[in-house]
């Protein structure tokens, strides 16, 4: 779900942190990607007439088709993906959780209804709120990046904390999701739109969280608990409290403790906390989530050559691909693997900061350079001024 509200406050509250740009400007660079929110948006995004792509024994193939080709399209513009999928969710989040299913049985009902009394803009609405990534969609996504050489690792929890870990030690330059909660987590860059479709023109959003916690003027945990109060997957929101008047009381109140406190002893009582709000536990799992720390083996990884047979084998005769494009897709994405070992110049030089005396030398160099030049140049205007001014004819 992410967090509601955030990327608007961030938007308007510190714009010098969010840079946007096309896929590109990323050639270079290792990122790791919140898998399952990339395949949901896959299942929702790869349709065909309203519908979920399926192949001739009606299996649903929508991930598979943007797992490869979006995958593809990143290789292609020299970014090295890394997938890190979700392990079992923290218990807090087990009531989210309960409510989300709960939103898709009564999503599965009002489907029914629409296929026969409603519009084809509702089925396709309530189509939409039924979707969810299962056991067998991660199965099948992992068995073809595989297949791939792409790596990917499964988090003992969250995957947005792991991919967070791995960014702030340096393994990847970015951590890749939709959900802005990935921000909470302390990666120090967070990539939106990494693996939309190319058609849909979205650039690609880079948020950069220091220059957040600066716009805002906040300290982490003041940060922490505002998203929190905004409303996370871990806790039910504040009735009335959206995101202007959560960035208020933020300011006014410095933590959720005082906060907590303002609101329990309003004699107007404005606002009625949720009988259930442990806040406290929400705000342990951002700051110490269950994750493998960056030196784990298991988050070593390395990009291998595909396997282009048991591409075909499991794209095109498990499940139904055209074998032209399956095979064009893989020999590119060999290609590509193979040919992408140039990196970024700020993988081989780093730049130090000069020290005053080093500056002093540089500036004087500089002038030297730059006095020399002038003279050449007054040297030159007057040579051409006396070649001008010689009669014609003359030796």
């Amino acid at each position: 779900m992410g967090i509601k509200g955030l990327f608007q406050i961030v938007k308007e509250e510190a714009p010098q942190a969010v840079k946007e740009g096309e896929i590109k400007n990323h050639f270079g660079r290792k990122v790791a990607i919140d898998a399952s929110m990339s395949i949901y948006s896959f299942l929702i995004a790869v349709r065909s007439d309203g519908q979920q792509l399926t192949n001739d024994a009606g299996e649903t193939t929508s991930h598979l088709m943007g797992m490869f080709y979006r995958t593809l399209r990143m290789v292609e513009n020299g970014i090295k993906p890394l997938f890190v999928f979700d392990g079992a969710p923290p218990k807090l989040k087990s009531g989210e959780l309960a409510k989300r299913f709960q939103r898709k049985a009564e999503a599965k009902e009002d489907l029914e209804e629409a296929k026969e009394t409603g519009t084809a803009e509702d089925v396709e609405k309530f189509a939409r709120r039924t979707v969810r990534v299962t056991r067998e969609h991660n199965a099948e996504c992992q068995r073809l990046l595989k297949l791939m050489g792409i790596p990917y690792i499964i988090a003992p929890t969250e995957a947005e904390a792991q991919c967070s870990v791995l960014a702030r030690a340096g393994k990847v330059y970015a951590a890749a999701s939709e959900d802005m909660d990935t921000l909470c987590f302390n990666t120090p860059i967070l990539l939106r739109h990494l693996t939309f479709s190319e058609q849909r023109k979205e650039p690609i959003q880079e948020i950069h969280t220091d220059k957040v916690l600066e716009g805002l003027g906040m300290e982490r945990d003041q940060f922490v608990d505002l998203c929190i109060l905004l409303g996370c997957d871990y806790l039910d929101p504040i009735p009335k409290v959206g995101p202007t008047t959560a960035l208020k009381l933020i300011r006014e109140h410095k933590s959720l403790e005082k906060i907590v406190e303002f609101i329990q002893n309003d004699p107007k009582k404005k606002y009625v906390l949720p009988e259930d709000w442990p806040y406290a536990d929400a705000r342990e799992l951002f700051f110490k989530p269950d994750v493998r720390p960056a030196e784990d083996p298991e988050c070593d990884f390395k990009w291998d050559k595909p396997d282009i047979e048991g591409l075909v084998n499991f794209l095109v005769t498990e499940k139904g691909f055209s074998e032209d494009r399956v095979r064009s897709g893989a020999a590119r994405l060999e290609k590509n693997l193979k040919s992408n070992q140039q990196q970024r110049l700020e993988g081989f030089f780093k730049l130090l900061p000069k020290t005053a005396e080093q500056q002093a030398v540089h500036k004087r160099k500089l002038d030297e350079k730059n006095e020399e030049k002038r003279k050449r140049l007054k040297e030159d205007k007057k040579e051409k001024a006396k070649a001008k001014a010689k009669p014609r004819g003359t030796r």
